[in-house]
């Protein structure tokens, strides 16, 4: 087994920590204090090149890997950024993944390209307020009109929906089977209409920098050329983005937790308390040290799962044990960081509180701690399903 990056995977890192260290804990902290998206960092990213690494370098693209880009979106985490630096470029990987893999030629070569250099700004509708992680359960209705289909519906959760110019939509265009309760729904990779699209920004615990919003589509006409793939297989268009999804938001948790303690450990060797740095103290170093240990092993499965997708091999067992051990592991080292500052942790001048309210939602999306153990439970031990 070999554990070391190869020369390109290395060059990525150093490059995008590089990048991503030029922009300061004091911007994150003004994006989040005036809910802003982040502009000039997603700018940054497109004019070197970053945001279209996962597209085929026939679109334009760098046409690398879900490590490669597991590497990258750890490295804007570690940098202080959080999952506020993280999400914009997140966006550019993996919404667009379903339309790399089924889109057509023609849908591919007008919109692939503008995703590389950052023209477009993507979102993402899948989730709605009375189907949950049951997606089976959308009511989010397109009905065949001519040449172009009629919208109708309500997502929530929808992120970038007040900056998108494109959206990734998942609708059903037939009547939920019991039987085959997966299909019947249809993907579509399409203008954000504002005529027919109402956003209502939800307001939130953290990542004020990115926007999280329920929308309402009424009557928006699309293209028949904007369908993804086959019409009634949408879901499961959707599947091969979920295990690469899975092990990058668990990298990103990795990430975080690391720039948490980062902070924390640089603070445990400068704060004097009764004559000596708290660092002395094992009651601080060594939940910073367990921290430690835990993001390392958190990362390396990540990184194994990233490889077993990119040589094509089976993958969900990992994934979904990345996802579960990284976002437990980035939160308990953002926590032991907070704690590290006492006081000072809870100040936003001192950083560390924003990157552990940030990073809480790992351990909800993009599925939950629970619905990985269920996966766990089920396909890898083989017992009986609980829901």
């Amino acid at each position: 087994m070999d554990f070391a990056l190869t020369e390109q995977q290395e060059l990525i890192r150093k490059e995008v920590a590089a990048l991503a260290r030029n922009f300061s804990l004091d911007y994150w902290l003004e994006k989040d204090r005036k809910h802003e998206y982040p502009d000039e960092f997603v700018k940054a990213f497109a004019a070197n090149g970053w945001l279209g690494l996962m597209i085929p370098e026939v679109y334009g693209g760098a046409g690398l890997g879900v490590t490669e880009a597991a590497i990258m979106l750890h490295e804007i985490c570690a940098s202080g950024a959080g999952t506020s630096g993280a999400s914009p470029n997140h966006f550019y990987c993996f919404p667009p993944e379903p339309v790399v893999r089924y889109g057509t030629e023609e849908l591919k070569r007008r919109e692939l390209p503008k995703i590389v250099t950052g023209e477009t700004v993507m979102s993402f509708g899948v989730t709605e307020p009375n189907s949950g992680t049951d997606t089976s359960r959308i009511q989010t209705r397109a009905e065949k009109k001519g040449d172009r289909w009629i919208v109708n519906g309500r997502k929530v959760w929808t992120t970038n929906a007040k900056h998108a110019n494109r959206i990734l939509l998942l609708t059903r265009t037939s009547d939920r089977d019991p039987a085959k309760p997966l299909r019947g729904m249809t993907l579509f990779f399409t203008e954000f209409n504002r005529k027919a699209i109402t956003v209502r920004e939800i307001e939130k615990l953290g990542r004020a920098a990115v926007d999280s919003n329920e929308i309402f589509i009424d009557n928006m006409e699309v293209p028949e050329a904007d369908v993804v793939g086959t019409v009634g297989d949408g879901f499961y268009h959707l599947i091969d983005s979920l295990n690469p999804e899975r092990i990058v938001v668990g990298i990103e948790a990795v990430g975080i937790g690391r720039a948490a303690l980062e902070r924390a450990v640089q603070y445990a060797k400068e704060r004097i308390v009764f004559d000596r740095p708290i660092g002395k103290n094992q009651a601080i170093a060594h939940p910073l040290a367990l921290a430690l240990a835990q993001l390392d092993a958190a990362e390396l499965m990540c990184l194994k799962a990233a490889w077993l997708f990119d040589t094509g091999r089976p993958c969900g067992r990992e994934a979904n044990a990345a996802k579960l051990l990284a976002a437990e592991a980035g939160f308990q080292a953002c926590d032991a960081a907070l704690q590290t500052f006492g006081g000072y942790g809870y100040a936003k001048e001192f950083y560390v509180e924003r990157l552990w309210r940030e990073i809480r939602l790992y351990k909800i999306a993009p599925i939950s701690q629970q619905m990985a153990l269920n996966y766990l439970s089920e396909h890898v031990l083989g017992l009986p399903r609980s829901y």
